[in-house]
């Protein structure tokens, strides 16, 4: 009787081995798979986030070249005003400079 009762002792030890080893082997591979995706969640997001980094890189240059257009736009159209208004003064300033150094030429004879 104490020799089955050894061998029962025994057997549950076995079985109670085996099931820790079960158990213990199971979580590695619950940790490896939740450590993988987590690694895959990771690369995901970075690679989301590069692509919003990415869009809104040629959001803003697209942005700056409209502005740039504008201002170099503003530019044409101020100068091509000055040039309207300054020909149109050019009689004028020619008559007065004329004039002007008409005046210096009498005033040191």
């Amino acid at each position: 009787m104490k020799t089955e009762v050894l061998k029962s002792i025994k057997e549950t030890e076995a079985k109670s081995k085996s099931t820790i080893q079960a158990a213990e082997s199971a979580a590695e591979q619950a940790i490896a798979a939740a450590k993988l995706e987590a690694d895959n969640l990771i690369a995901k997001a970075t690679a989301v986030a590069e692509d919003y980094k990415k869009q809104r890189l040629l959001d803003a240059r697209n942005v700056a070249l409209t502005k740039h257009e504008a201002i170099v736009n503003q530019g044409k159209a101020d100068a091509a005003h000055l040039i309207t208004a300054g020909t149109s003064k050019l009689p004028q300033a020619a008559s007065l400079f004329v004039e002007r150094f008409k005046e210096k030429l009498h005033v040191s004879a």
